[in-house]
């Protein structure tokens, strides 16, 4: 049994580390949390998810990042990583010269997995609803085509909705666009 403490990581020691590794990991009150690799379904959802939105923003002055893309959730001190997140406005990010840290997302999605889900729904939904830009979130199942939506009100609550079924269509008002289920699973195959 090793009873060595971890050792602690200032936010400049952990981005310093992030930026010369090749696994990504989250970062928290001092200590780094390695992430795990993903499923064919998620990669698929995930490129999907991309396209689509790139398509339907591409005239606009939004920006669709993939998943390599590190977010900084300010107030919390959690840096961490959407599978997808969008910004419309000029994106901010971390003052230092790297420009890889996101503080502004108006949309963030994550592709739910087994071993991420209950931290997505939970831990991670809590940090994410402190960013005041982000406006919706989305948590897209692998196991058959359902986006759960929460949109926030302008009281700060958030409205839920559930899309479920191939033929549904998602509205995203914050980015003014429609997600076709059946285009964010195309070649995704259901057991």
């Amino acid at each position: 049994m090793n009873l060595e403490p971890k050792p602690h990581l200032t936010p400049e020691e952990y981005l310093a580390f992030e930026r010369a590794a090749e696994e990504k990991s989250e970062y928290l009150e001092g200590e780094m949390f390695a992430m795990a690799g993903a499923s064919r379904a998620h990669n698929l959802i995930v490129v999907n998810l991309g396209r689509e939105l790139s398509l339907q923003l591409r005239d606009r002055p939004c920006e669709t990042y993939g998943s390599d893309q590190r977010i900084l959730v300010e107030d919390t001190g959690l840096y961490t990583y959407a599978d997808t997140s969008v910004v419309c406005e000029k994106p901010v990010f971390l003052a230092d010269a790297y420009l890889d840290t996101l503080l502004n997302p108006l949309v963030l999605i994550e592709v739910l997995s087994s071993s991420t889900e209950a931290y997505d729904r939970g831990q991670k939904f809590r940090h994410y609803r402190s960013i005041p830009s982000l406006r919706e979130y989305l948590m897209v199942s692998q196991q058959e085509p359902l986006i759960e939506h929460y949109l926030r009100q302008p009281g700060g609550t958030w409205l839920f909705t559930a899309t479920r079924g191939l033929d549904a269509v998602l509205d995203l008002p914050a980015l003014g666009v429609r997600l076709a289920l059946a285009e964010v699973y195309a070649k995704v195959q259901f057991e």
